[in-house]
């Protein structure tokens, strides 16, 4: 049976998210024992009523037990199924107005199921990790969860005492009480439900690089046993960071963290300031290190600059791809031409039924979306040049920071740096299917020969 949409709803998942109202910030109090995986929460949601009275609305809440529910302090009607959090306040909210929303729930969290597995909280052997792209957020705390409606965030985890946690944003307090602690994180920017990063283990805390006067700080959170091969894995994450600050505009948000698991994880995975990696990840010869590069680059593409539903996935990919061939090129590795044509030889061997504007819910995290994604982006640097091509990098992550962008809204943005129009170029790449020509040789950037070349590079 089809789903009935409501406009401004996800194509890819109508169910998640409602555009009714937007959510300007959220507090979570969280408790969380790992032995018997139980949690126990608090949520204090302030929101905004769209452009018509909301006399009901929806937050999505996985399967827990609702232990109360309030609107402006009053007790509304709820129905809790299928994941769904349906909430009609006794008295409609009038066009526009500021309300809150207090939920109370507990349970055993557990992820998501999906057409990818599960998603958001993850047991693992010894803590827990949350990895929510695309749905998985309400795995674990009541929220709006679509990538268009960005809010900031105060979380509070409680825990016992023997444990770290690391959440994406700033740590605001640390406080022990006889066998728990609390750990308080503010992020102050606007973020997407699915961004909002939390990983609970045993981690031993390290500085990467001196930031400086006006730098980024960086840390990483890491299983002792780790430490060795983390620290030349990721020590050249401080010259990531600088180079993109060069190229893409300065850093979006007060700080970077990345964690290590001790479990395998498929892939790394992006939030709001923070990185998880797996055990997998890390082997002491830098073998993985386009992905360091990856996602950080995220945090300027897919973070501050989100996407307006998940059709747009490509922005995010296709540009966190290329950051990968950027620092290859900038790092002494292969140049950004030469990575271009590995890729453009791969897809030519692929079938040919991907469309980068919408490519369906069943493709888009295909391999093909981030290849060409990335040829994408090398094509406009090639059609740009080097000069307007940063200059238009640049401009869009500072206009649209803290926003959520369309494919016609990054078309129009590079039309304003092209010397001749480019709807030919975006018409091929982004609308059709088929795999357009190898673009023509870019002049390259200038390279770092004092820092070798990273495996596999």
């Amino acid at each position: 049976m089809a789903v009935q949409q409501t406009a401004g709803q996800d194509p890819y998942f109508p169910g998640n998210g409602d555009p009714r109202y937007r959510v300007h910030r959220y507090e979570l109090a969280v408790d969380y024992r790992p032995g018997p995986n139980r949690l126990s929460g608090t949520a204090r949601i302030n929101a905004i009523a769209g452009r018509s009275q909301l006399a009901e609305f929806q937050l999505n809440l996985a399967d827990f037990k609702i232990g109360r529910v309030r609107v402006d302090g009053r007790q509304p009607h709820y129905t809790h199924r299928g994941g769904r959090l349906r909430v009609r306040p006794a008295k409609p909210l009038r066009a526009g107005a500021a309300f809150t929303v207090e939920v109370h729930w507990s349970g055993n969290p557990k992820p998501v199921s999906s057409p990818w597995g599960g998603l958001g909280w993850e047991e693992l052997s010894d803590g827990a990790l949350v990895a929510s792209q695309p749905i998985g957020a309400p795995s674990w705390y009541p929220c709006n969860d679509r990538p268009a409606d960005k809010a900031s965030y105060q979380i509070s985890i409680t825990t016992p005492s023997a444990y770290s946690v690391v959440a994406g944003g700033r740590l605001l307090t640390r406080t022990a009480k006889a066998s728990t602690t609390t750990w308080v994180y503010e992020q102050a920017a606007a973020t997407s439900s699915y961004l909002v990063g939390l990983s609970i283990g045993k981690y031993q805390t390290v500085i990467l690089g001196d930031p400086g006067p006006g730098g980024v700080p960086q840390h990483g959170h890491i299983p002792a046993q780790l430490l060795p091969e983390f620290s030349r894995d990721f020590a050249r994450q401080p010259l990531m960071m600088e180079l993109f600050q060069e190229l893409f505009g300065p850093y979006p948000f007060d700080e970077y963290a990345v964690v290590v698991t001790e479990e395998e994880l498929d892939v790394p995975v992006e939030a709001q300031g923070l990185s998880l990696f797996g055990a997998n990840h890390v082997d002491g010869a830098r073998g993985w290190e386009r992905l360091i590069a990856h996602e950080l680059a995220h945090q300027w593409f897919g973070n501050s600059v989100s996407i307006a539903d998940w059709r747009h996935i490509w922005l995010n990919e296709g540009f966190a791809k290329y950051a990968e061939w950027l620092w290859s090129e900038r790092s002494g590795g292969r140049t950004a031409q030469q990575l271009a044509a590995a890729a453009h030889r791969l897809l030519s061997g692929l079938p040919q039924d991907l469309k980068l504007a919408d490519p369906g819910r069943k493709l888009m995290f295909d391999d093909r979306l981030y290849e060409r994604g990335g040829l994408v982006v090398h094509a406009l640097r090639c059609a740009l040049g080097d000069d307007a091509f940063f200059r238009m990098l640049r401009g869009w992550t500072a206009l649209h920071r803290g926003g959520a962008v369309t494919t016609a809204a990054l078309r129009s943005h590079v039309a304003r740096y092209a010397v001749e129009p480019l709807d030919d170029l975006f018409d091929a790449w982004v609308r059709g299917t088929a795999l357009p020509p190898l673009p023509a040789p870019c002049p390259g950037l200038p390279s770092m020969p004092s820092y070798p070349p990273s495996k596999g590079a």
